[in-house]
């Protein structure tokens, strides 16, 4: 639900019209929250920054939010920098159904990037399968989110989802309220997990209590694997806002009669 009449990505173009008015003319993100902090001031930082990623025809992780034509505003630069985006030199937009961003004849190298995440980035190809498999996983939890937790709903606001929601460079697998308004960060590990997860999380819970939670609002952190070892339980014995689950899967097969 929007806050003001319009939505955020109405209002980031109004900042466009505003601000980015010459040809070829950069700006940041810090930019544009300066700008809804003078003007919008209801509007929180995150919920811009997402908005401008998703508005980014050259980036990889706005097809979590499923953009339409009207989002194809910006075209990102790399270490927090954007302009508008330019169809008749620019790549096509990456949209949902299309796979990668092809060149165009009259684009340069730098204009074809496209911009992906840090844990893709990093994902080496033996991770490969079992990164699919973690993408199968977090599918399924979205849509039951019940089955982690009574009262869990996915975090929606204004378009912007809580399905590989963006922080600080990363993304949080998947980001819930509670029946009690809580912010819930959810990290899925399709395999064992480790003591280390609990340094990404807690990064995570941070970014999260820092540029999106309210005042008040509680953030807390949920760890769902295969296998949850006894380093992880440990390290999380010493902190409330962090708890566990393990998973399992199962499958039959029944006899048809021909």
């Amino acid at each position: 639900m929007a806050v003001y009449d319009k939505p955020v990505w109405q209002l980031l173009i109004d900042f466009a019209d505003q601000v980015v008015t010459m040809e070829g003319r950069t700006f940041t993100s810090l930019e544009a929250t300066n700008w809804f902090r003078s003007n919008y001031p209801e509007i929180k930082k995150a919920t811009i920054n997402a908005h401008i990623r998703m508005m980014s025809t050259n980036v990889q992780s706005r097809l979590n939010w499923s953009p339409r034509s009207h989002h194809n505003v910006f075209f990102a630069l790399g270490t927090g920098m954007y302009r508008r985006y330019d169809p008749n030199h620019d790549p096509p937009p990456i949209m949902p159904g299309t796979e990668s961003v092809p060149s165009t004849g009259t684009s340069t190298s730098s204009q074809s990037v496209i911009y992906t995440t840090k844990e893709e980035e990093d994902l080496t190809p033996g991770e490969g399968t079992e990164f699919a498999y973690e993408r199968d996983l977090q599918n399924y939890l979205v849509k039951n989110l019940h089955q982690i937790e009574p009262g869990l709903t996915l975090y929606n606001e204004d378009g912007i989802t809580g399905v590989e929601y963006p922080v600080g460079g990363r993304r949080i697998d998947i980001l819930a309220t509670d029946s009690d308004d809580s912010l819930v960060v959810i990290e899925l590990k399709v395999s064992k997990g480790h003591d280390r997860v609990i340094g990404q999380i807690l990064r995570y819970l941070g970014w999260i209590k820092a540029n999106l939670a309210d005042e008040e609002q509680k953030v807390r952190g949920i760890i769902i694997a295969k296998d949850i070892s006894e380093d992880l339980r440990l390290a999380c014995s010493m902190t409330n806002d962090i708890s566990l689950r393990e998973y399992s899967i199962s499958f039959s097969l029944d006899e048809i009669q021909i």
